[in-house]
């Protein structure tokens, strides 16, 4: 049996997860105010996790908030594509060749897709 091109089989959710960067208390306070807006703590894993279903407004605002705690504070985000959770209900990415190809490929030689450089 084969899926419809919009089923939940196709679906896909991003998923960034952000590692703090070490910081002076000042500095290591605003880092945690600025990721607590966007993303929840894994005491775990000691990492930071958000999950994105569309680039709207608000998901656009959130990649920005992650991209902008990693330019000032160091903080190191990875954005992976993954399986709809079963307890998800936001909105999802529907799997398209063109889409896959991005999302699987590298932005630069040896470094995942959203994950940024040090400076």
């Amino acid at each position: 049996m084969t899926s419809s091109p919009n089923s939940r089989d196709n679906a896909w959710v991003l998923e960034a997860t952000i590692r703090t960067a070490p910081a002076a208390d000042p500095q290591w306070q605003e880092q945690l105010v600025r990721l607590r807006s966007v993303a929840s703590y894994d005491p775990k894993t000691q990492t930071w996790h958000a999950r994105l279903g569309a680039l709207d407004l608000a998901g656009m605002q959130m990649l920005q908030t992650l991209f902008d705690a990693a330019y000032a504070h160091g903080t190191e985000v990875f954005l992976t594509p993954v399986v709809v959770p079963a307890y998800w209900d936001g909105p999802v990415f529907m799997r398209g060749p063109d889409v896959a190809a991005l999302l699987e490929a590298q932005a630069d030689r040896g470094r995942p897709l959203g994950q940024l450089p040090l400076a």
